[in-house]
């Protein structure tokens, strides 16, 4: 097994509780480990044999492009969609951050992390 990481995939969305936030927008960073078995795509190097990153990259943009309230149905939706596309995966990890976030004080940031093993 291995894990393979896309880390800092930065996105402008319009996530939150408060309605200010899903018409203004905020920034949002996105991190996803999911692990898989590298076994084959190690041998014969080749990118049929291996997770496309570019794929899971989709998938987590389409997502961030749908408005939520909370983070925590952002990063399940996120879970649910990589699950779906790669049923081989042993386990996902996907932690949302929203920077800057409106708390009524300097927050540099609040993150959910939610991750599944199979």
């Amino acid at each position: 097994m291995c894990i393979i990481e896309l880390e800092g995939l930065h996105f402008y969305a319009y996530h939150g509780y408060y309605e200010s936030e899903r018409i203004i927008g905020n920034e949002f960073v996105v991190n996803v480990s999911v692990e898989t078995d590298c076994t084959l795509a190690g041998q014969t190097d080749q990118l049929e044999d291996a997770l496309n990153y570019q794929q899971v990259y989709d998938i987590v943009k389409k997502e961030m492009g749908i408005k939520s309230n909370l983070l925590e149905h952002v990063a399940q939706r996120i879970l649910n969609s990589l699950w779906k596309s790669f049923p081989g995966l042993e386990s996902i990890a996907v932690k949302v951050t929203k920077l800057n976030p409106p708390m009524g004080g300097e927050v540099e940031k609040a993150s959910v992390t939610l991750r599944q093993r199979k």
